[in-house]
């Protein structure tokens, strides 16, 4: 498979994060992209140079829509928790990429999948789409991330991090955590998809190094260039701030991965693979510090001096 001829890709999931991310990094590259959405069309996020298909993964005809005359395709589901709903969001998905005859389907699961089951409803669902796409014999690239560093970046970080020099999230601080940026993760999507010997393997992508709660905290120093400590946020804090924004029902499906990591039961399932997926996928991650130097942190000071005009 070569990366040289234009490919026309499918994008579930663009208008948010991570799917936006890697819709836009197809796009920059002159690839062609499609992607599905409920929005108006004056409610779409920008996405210079991609086609909406007005519809919902809860509908086979709007998905079958979205996949005429794809060549590839990049599947990150919605925050959504019910299995039966996932199993028909995928199998529709399937469906309609094997009637579509694509060369290759990337799903990213948007967490890490323990080896074992487990009761946690973002996992297994997760795990469930993965049974289906291979199930369909789909030609299927499987990207695992840890936690994205763009969390960090938030309403309910950023100033406590700009202000005070703390930097609070749910994870132990002792739990080693390969943390990747959006920016990566489209980068990682772009190797599943185009590099050559990759069907039916599974990468658990992931930054540069894994770092405890101490070490993440040191890299935010260095690139903020003040000291900052990390504070380990409870799980059931963290579903109940998380609950006024998503709703009681997605809150407890995201947060339940960090309730399981709470366990210390897996302390490994966030750290990094001693870059097994980067080198297979052409990928570089970007060091903690770059990134954190990327991003325009003043908008969360308290110092008006400090506000951008």
């Amino acid at each position: 498979m070569s990366s040289q001829n234009p490919m026309r890709v499918a994008v579930v999931g663009a208008t948010g994060f991570q799917g936006g991310a890697v819709a836009r990094l197809l796009t920059q590259r002159h690839h062609r992209v499609r992607t599905l959405t409920r929005r108006p069309e004056g409610d779409r996020p920008p996405l210079p140079g991609a086609e909406f298909v007005a519809g919902e993964l809860a509908d086979a005809r709007a998905v079958h829509r979205l996949f005429e005359g794809v060549t590839h395709a990049f599947v990150t589901l919605p925050l959504v928790y019910e299995a039966e709903r996932v199993r028909a969001y995928a199998t529709h998905i399937a469906d309609a990429a094997l009637d579509a005859g694509v060369e290759r389907l990337v799903f990213n699961t948007n967490t890490r999948v323990p080896q074992a089951p487990t009761t946690v409803a973002a996992f297994e669902t997760r795990r469930v789409a993965e049974e289906v796409f291979r199930g369909r014999g789909l030609p299927l690239v499987v990207v695992r991330p840890p936690v994205y560093l763009d969390n960090l970046f938030s309403p309910w970080n950023g100033p406590g991090l700009v202000n005070e020099g703390v930097l609070a999230y749910p994870l132990p601080s002792a739990a080693p955590t390969a943390w990747i940026s959006h920016r990566d993760l489209a980068e990682a999507a772009y190797g599943a998809l185009t590099r050559e010997g990759l069907e039916d393997r599974v990468f658990d992508i992931g930054g540069a190094l894994s770092l405890t709660g101490a070490d993440l905290a040191a890299a935010f120093g260095r690139g903020l260039g003040r000291s900052v400590r990390y504070v380990p946020l409870r799980p059931e804090h963290f579903e109940r701030g998380l609950a006024q924004l998503l709703g009681p029902e997605t809150a407890a499906g995201v947060a339940g991965i960090y309730h399981y990591m709470a366990t210390g039961g897996d302390p490994l399932l966030m750290a990094g693979d001693d870059g097994v997926s980067a080198e297979a996928l052409g990928v570089t991650p970007a060091p903690v510090e770059e990134w954190v130097t990327r991003q325009p942190w003043q908008v969360w000071s308290s110092d008006t001096e400090d506000q951008p005009a």
